[in-house]
Parts: C-alpha cells; structure tokens; sequence
C-alpha cells in the first residue's frame, strides 16, 4: 500500500502573529527525515474535506513586523494625518 505524508492545514488566525508557536524551517527539515524520500507530501484541509499538493511555487519569503514595528507604523500614521 502507498504511503503520503499529510499536512493538516489550520486556520489560526488572520494574521501569523495570531497562530501561536510554529515550527521553523530546520525543525521542519529534521522531522521530514523520519520519513522515505519518495514519499509525497499533501496538504489536508478541513479535517480531509480537501486537499492540495506541494510544489516550488508554494512556498515564499515574507518579512513579519514585530509588535515594536507596528507601533512605529502607527505614530508614523497619525503624525502624517497631523501635518
């Protein structure tokens, strides 16, 4: 019987902040290689009500402001409205 790997895709919240604790890029790696090489990798939506595949094109970088960054933003807003 063939074998996948499943990722079940969740909904935490509306922004990255909002999902809590995720696993980094190297944790990732070391717990992919518990499994064979060929074996294809899915990701699992709504308890298994859909899925999709994995390939180059799903993945991108992204800088995440932390809180400190967004306060920043903020007063940079309201001192333009002030002017």
């Amino acid at each position: 019987m063939a074998k996948a790997v499943y990722i079940e895709g969740r909904r935490n919240g509306y922004d990255a902040k909002q999902c809590g604790k995720t696993m980094t890029v190297g944790e990732l790696i070391d717990f992919l290689r518990g499994y064979s090489n060929d074996m294809p990798v899915y990701l699992k939506n709504d308890g298994g009500y859909t899925f999709g595949n994995i390939d180059s094109w799903s993945f991108e970088t992204e800088d995440l402001e932390d809180e400190e960054d967004e306060e920043e933003d903020e007063d940079e807003e309201y001192e333009e409205e002030d002017e």
